[in-house]
């Protein structure tokens, strides 16, 4: 249940998620790296009750803590990144 390493390739799929763009306002020549170093993110190999969800999670945090909550990417059956929370979608 300890968090996981994000890989630059993984960060690079992140930045592509339309709501992240939006809820961070990034440029289209924002580097992953950029991205990386400026919000607090976790990855998790996760594994839910039954029946459930069984794969990667992405907890994402701003800079800054305000009223809203994080935002919480989970891999879809094609393997690109979702949002699972209904504030951001």
């Amino acid at each position: 249940m300890n968090p996981q390493p994000i890989s630059l390739e993984e960060w690079r799929q992140i930045i592509a998620v339309p709501a992240v763009r939006e809820a961070w306002g990034l440029e289209d020549d924002v580097k992953p790296s950029d991205f990386a170093g400026s919000v607090y993110a976790a990855k998790f190999d996760f594994f839910s009750g039954s029946p459930g969800y069984v794969g990667d999670l992405y907890i994402l945090q701003g800079d800054a803590l305000t009223g809203a909550s994080p935002m919480v990417l989970r891999r879809a059956d094609d393997s690109s990144l979702v949002v699972c929370n209904e504030e951001y979608e």
